[in-house]
């Protein structure tokens, strides 16, 4: 099976990895800005199929999306679910997509390097991420950006 046929066999466009505390930021703007593009999400609170094994939800949510977006925050660091997702789309980028990288970050804070693991300080320090702003142009651009890296084939 070549790359094209695969992509061709998402069901989503991008997995949202968030810590729940950011739920309202999820229903507030990630939900709308992105899915009035045309883009499909998987949300755990909504897509993941109750009685299923949590992990069994992840990996099957990474697996069947284009993309994992991780929205970092200080929550998202102190979450075990939140730092298996990382790690799990880290590995599906490195192991499986290697052309495709499937991870994408969003920082939604400024969260300090000393509260991250090492896996993550070295992703950051190897790849592009996206900083969350308050500024309306940086929010633009960073709605553009994290759509543009959902629709990406290629990293």
């Amino acid at each position: 099976m070549n790359n094209e046929d695969v992509v061709e066999n998402y069901r989503y466009d991008a997995f949202i990895s968030y810590a729940d505390p950011n739920l309202r930021f999820i229903l507030d703007f990630v939900i709308p800005e992105l899915e009035q593009k045309g883009l499909s999400l998987c949300i755990h609170q909504r897509d993941f199929l109750p009685g299923n094994n949590i992990s069994d939800n992840i990996i099957n949510a990474i697996q069947s999306s284009r993309k994992t977006v991780t929205l970092i925050s200080a929550e998202f660091l102190s979450s075990k679910w939140c730092m298996y997702e990382f790690n799990m789309a880290r590995m599906e980028s490195i192991y499986s997509r290697r052309e495709n990288g499937c991870l994408v970050v969003a920082l939604l804070e400024d969260v300090s390097f000393n509260h991250m693991s090492g896996e993550m300080i070295e992703w950051l320090r190897q790849n592009s991420y996206i900083e969350f702003t308050t500024d309306p142009d940086g929010q633009k651009l960073f709605w553009d950006n994290i759509t543009a890296a959902i629709r990406a084939e290629a990293s």
